[in-house]
């Protein structure tokens, strides 16, 4: 106080101080204890700024409704804000316009409780400052905690979530701290640090362990999706090396096969010349290459997960949260909050589960049906376009079908994320799990399972299922009296990879742009708000603005605008980190289970990635408000769900190479059928591929339709011949010898494939320890030194209350 006072008779005039004042930036204003090899500044020793825990925001008051019989809602906000302040919680009001805000500060002894009760618990990892004193992301997660917990009693017992769906409050949020801020905007949060390296800590310091872990998560699969695209990109160029050579796209593009209608009606004899463009892009994705592509990946996604792990370990063993335990620290939370509480008790229902699993099929069957809608409107959509007359939409009715029916799965797959959600939300609350904890688990693998299922019902149809269900000329499968789809002459892999094309871009991309855009506009137009409060700087030094401590205790202008400034910003809940980490681990997914479909779909991801990470650090720090910093040691059950992916991704490309695509026919014809294969030495082994996989069906036209007759009655009419993609009987229509062979080989490779690679996999994780020896080594070494300090320090004897060791602060 005395060297303020110095400091300020050393300012001779008025006009001096204003012009000093006006010079200060409002960021430098919230200042913290210096560090000691500082320098002496201009302004020594300025107290430290007290800043706010949490605000709460409701409708203010009308003078009328004073006068008169308050409403119900009213009564409840004064009868909360009374509950406040009986757990010693600070609370200052602040009117602003239609408005109410109040400032919320917890007394240091909740924060005291705290420390000591991490001390003598199990779980306690000495985490937090050495020093003992808490910081401010600690003040937060303790105070939200304690809002969550406290209910008022107006016939029956009401938190704080329900008092803001009654509207009693608007909005709480946490603030942000100017100074801290400050230095991620320019360490991180910014356009122009798009390839330098994450401040892990300093992210982890001012949101928590929980955020942090995610952008740690990010950053290491964007770095390990690097070798992966690099890989993907030389299969991609191998393809498009041979693209003039390669003798199946020769013999497609010279070809004078007359191929049989697309569809019943309308849709004519096309020659299988024509689609020469067709059998070009098949081969750049459905190549040699492709299957030591999928292999790598399957090893790629193990190793991904190890060396994760491996990482992770490093950073929690560093914040010391490597043993930190979930569910004690609730438990310590629920005591701090009110020493006379109860633990929750672990209950389990049986019918409540078995509710709940059938609620969850059924929803999985809803949207294995609306799978279903979009198969049938690809088979409607096909033959109404080829009887188009614009040329090129009759001549590409089957791409386009395809490309329109991803544009439709990307518009059911926005519509049914949020219908996901909500059901998911229910289900959670009709199992009742006993901690907050368990809820999110829960919550998670709900709402991941209807995600993967919503997304990848369409792509599992048509990779599995497209053209391999459709019959044959004569007798065709028909759905809602279409046709069913077939595949292409050149494979059915270019379908797939039109799906997966359009939705992973179109996903990526807008979502991308929405979620920047809509915060960003939401910003601008608040600023206005902001600038009508003019920051009186001088008047937050005045003795009247500090504490009995000699705080700063800013005047209510200054509150006020930092508090407008929070409050429009973009609101930000528990839920938003989850969609972040939900968008990743579907990106995930993208990324390896059909991988051999789309080996370009790492180096999407990678670019996609390089930006996502900056726009979420922008969002977070610039145009949202405050998450509620939360304390963790790994990214929770979305570990197990990236392993499941892993298995999956082995199981799906085995099936992708082995059924998919045309990798073992062609090797069969290789070595069985083709011409190297019965000596002949002057032709290429591949050639007559492509009429070796076809089969002849014959055909007349009558006044109305296509009308095929079976091969024993060809001499009875006069028949035209064309050509099917199968493997069938020119006599009757049945499988021939080589469709078993064929089949016999491709279920033999799936076995062998997924073998050889779940072994890989279990070596590349025996190989590849989850923990690094240096990190077991520090943890051994910082327990046996809190072990002597205890044991030298209070005798053997716990501290009291008030009295903590500086190995476990916050």
């Amino acid at each position: 106080m005395k060297r303020c006072q110095r400091w300020m008779e050393a300012v001779r005039d008025r006009s001096c101080f204003i012009m000093f004042c006006r010079s200060t930036r409002e960021e430098d204003i919230e200042m913290r204890d210096r560090p000691k090899d500082s320098t002496e500044p201009l302004l020594p020793s300025v107290p430290t700024h007290r800043i706010f825990d949490y605000v709460l925001v409701a409708d203010k008051e009308n003078e009328e409704e004073k006068d008169n019989d308050r409403d119900l809602k009213f009564l409840r906000q004064i009868a909360f804000i009374e509950q406040l302040k009986k757990k010693s919680i600070a609370v200052t009001r602040i009117d602003h316009e239609d408005k109410v805000f109040y400032g919320l500060r917890a007394p240091t002894e909740i924060f005291e409780d705290y420390q000591y009760l991490l001390k003598v618990s199990d779980s306690c990892n000495w985490t937090g400052d050495m020093k003992g004193s808490e910081n401010q992301a600690t003040r937060i997660r303790i105070m939200n905690f304690i809002l969550q917990q406290i209910c008022i009693n107006t016939g029956g017992e009401e938190n704080l979530e329900e008092l803001m769906v009654k509207d009693v409050f608007e909005t709480m949020f946490c603030l942000h701290e100017r100074k801290k801020q400050k230095e991620l905007k320019k360490k991180w949060a910014r356009w122009t640090a798009l390839f330098t390296e994450q401040p892990v800590c300093d992210i982890k310091s001012y949101f928590g362990e929980k955020v942090a872990l995610y952008y740690l998560w990010l950053g290491w699969y964007t770095k390990l999706l690097l070798p992966a695209a690099v890989l993907g990109v030389i299969v991609f160029l191998y393809g498009l090396a041979f693209f003039n050579t390669n003798p199946l796209i020769k013999e497609v593009c010279e070809s004078n096969i007359t191929m049989c209608p697309r569809c019943d009606k309308k849709c004519k004899l096309w020659n299988l010349s024509d689609s020469c463009s067709y059998a070009k892009i098949s081969h750049l994705f459905d190549n040699e290459g492709t299957v030591a592509f999928a292999m790598f990946m399957a090893i790629w996604t193990t190793l991904f997960l190890e060396l994760w792990k491996r990482h992770r370990g490093t950073y929690v063993s560093k914040w010391k949260v490597y043993d930190w335990c979930e569910e004690e620290e609730e438990l310590i939370m629920e005591l701090v909050n009110d020493h006379n509480c109860k633990p929750k008790q672990f209950r389990h229902s049986y019918t409540r589960s078995a509710l709940v699993l059938v609620l969850v099929t059924l929803m999985l069957m809803l949207i294995i049906g609306l799978a279903h809608a979009l198969v049938v409107f690809r088979v409607v959509a096909a033959p109404l376009m080829s009887d188009s007359k614009w040329e090129f939409l009759k001549d590409h009715a089957n791409p386009v079908a395809v490309m329109l029916g991803a544009v439709l799965h990307y518009i059911t797959i926005q519509i049914m994320t949020r219908v996901n959600k909500w059901v998911s939300l229910k289900l959670v609350e009709i199992e009742k799990p006993n901690s907050l904890a368990a809820k999110e688990r829960s919550f998670t693998v709900k709402m991941f399972t209807f995600q993967f299922f919503t997304l990848f019902s369409s792509l599992f149809y048509v990779a599995f299922f497209l053209g391999r269900i459709n019959g044959h000329p004569g007798n065709y499968v028909r759905l809602a009296g279409f046709r069913l789809e077939e595949c292409h002459p050149s494979g059915c892999l270019t379908d797939l990879f039109i799906q997966m094309a359009v939705i992973m871009v179109l996903k990526q991309t807008l979502n991308n742009i929405f979620e920047f855009t809509l915060p960003w506009l939401n910003s601008l137009l608040s600023r206005k708000a902001t600038r009508k409060l003019e920051r009186k700087c001088g008047y937050c030094y005045r003795k009247a603005c500090r504490d009995e401590q000699g705080r700063i205790e800013p005047c209510d202008v200054c509150k006020l605008r930092s508090w407008l400034s929070n409050y429009h910003l973009v609101d930000s809940d528990a839920f938003s980190l989850f969609n972040e980490f939900l968008e990743m681990v579907i990106q995930f997914s993208f990324t390896t289970i059909f991988v051999a479909a789309f080996p370009l779909a790492p180096l999407l991801a990678l670019i996609n990635n390089i930006f996502e990470i900056r726009l979420d650090a922008i969002k977070m720090v610039r145009l949202e408000r405050r998450l509620v910093p939360k304390k963790t040691n790994d990214i929770g059950v979305w570990t197990q769900v990236l392993e499941a992916i892993g298995v999956l991704a082995v199981i799906a490309n085995g099936l992708v190479i082995g059924i998919t695509s045309d990798f073992i026919p062609r090797l069969v014809y290789r070595y069985r059928y083709g011409p190297c294969a019965n000596g002949i030495a002057t032709k290429h082994c591949m050639e007559g591929y492509i009429s070796d996989t076809l089969s002849t069906a014959f055909m007349y036209n009558s006044s109305s339709d296509i009308v095929f007759v079976s091969p024993m009655q060809r001499h009875s009419f006069n028949v035209t011949q064309c050509s099917y993609r199968d493997y069938r009987s020119l006599t009757d229509y049945t499988l021939t010898s080589q469709f078993w062979l064929v089949l016999a080989v491709r279920f033999a490779f799936v076995i062998l494939f997924e073998h050889v690679v779940v072994v890989c996999k279990f070596v590349a994780a025996w190989i590849v320890p989850s923990t690094p020896i240096h990190v077991k080594n520090e943890r051994l070494r910082d327990k046996l030194n809190r072990l002597k300090s205890e044991l030298h320090g209070s005798g053997g004897s716990s501290s009291p209350r008030g009295v903590h060791s500086p190995y476990c602060p916050v």
